[in-house]
């Protein structure tokens, strides 16, 4: 890959407030998007966005965690940090595309579910932990990528799926390099090193089989290029979605199942 920067480089770059962002994507590939919102049980959560459009003339169901393009629209994004209302807006949508035989398309950029007591009291752990159950268990193709941050439980609540992607330059982890450095270090300046041994990098867990493509990013960065970007996740979707679409249910479902027990070291 010719983009050489370091795991902390790859951070700032994931962080970029001029990173395209889950609806930059889901405008420029899929066409007829009709933005569908709420829970049905308490509101609607603008952090993630979801809804119906076509892809290649087929319909799909697409959900993104969207984070803003200015300060401002970032604070009514709640800076991509979703609460229990919009994972089970997401959910909805999910059964939904199952009742009506659509794969779902997910782009996940988040730095962690939102830990605020309102989603305490909401049940923030409920909604995630029922976001995997589902989705392990969906009957229909699951494509999930990773386009800026990947942060936690909040960025796996909708990455348990067929193919896991990350762009480039994205990071995926478990927490943020400066939790880890505060934990670890006991000093939160030294996230830096934290970065670097992490193993939060595309190509790191492209190499210990977390996720299933890297998807290369223009010189510098999706945001030097946004048009190459969608252009390449567009022919990776296309060639994804054709293959998935042939494999029978029980099939799809066994090679996630037995995906996500690999990953967790449960295989006998």
């Amino acid at each position: 890959m010719d983009n050489k920067f370091s795991s902390w480089e790859k951070v700032s770059i994931a962080r970029s407030i001029k990173r395209p962002t889950a609806l930059n994507y889901i405008n420029s590939i899929f066409e007829d998007f009709i933005e569908l919102k709420g829970d049905r049980g308490y509101g609607d959560d603008s952090a993630i966005v979801g809804g119906i459009a076509k892809f290649e003339n087929k319909s799909v169901t697409v959900i993104g965690i969207q984070k803003g393009n200015s300060t401002k629209e970032n604070i009514e994004r709640n800076f991509g940090m979703p609460k229990p209302e919009g994972y089970r807006k997401a959910l909805r949508l999910m059964l939904q595309a199952e009742k009506f035989k659509r794969p779902v398309i997910i782009f996940v950029d988040t730095p962690g579910a939102f830990c605020g007591i309102e989603s305490e009291e909401r049940g923030i752990g409920e909604a995630i932990a029922k976001n995997l159950m589902t989705m392990s268990n969906l009957k229909v193709p699951i494509v999930s990528m990773i386009i800026g941050e990947g942060g936690s439980g909040g960025a796996l609540a909708l990455a348990v799926a067929d193919e896991v992607w990350m762009l480039e330059n994205s990071i995926y982890s478990i927490l943020s390099p400066e939790g880890f450095a505060s934990i670890l270090y006991k000093d939160v300046t030294k996230a830096k090193e934290a970065a670097e041994i992490m193993k939060i990098t595309s190509s790191d867990l492209l190499g210990l089989g977390v996720i299933d493509r890297v998807i290369k990013e223009p010189k510098g960065g999706a945001q030097e290029d946004s048009n190459k970007m969608i252009l390449s996740i567009k022919a990776n979707l296309k060639e994804v979605l054709e293959r998935l679409s042939k494999e029978p249910v029980d099939s799809l479902l066994t090679k996630r199942y037995y995906k996500f027990r690999k990953l967790g070291k449960y295989i006998e």
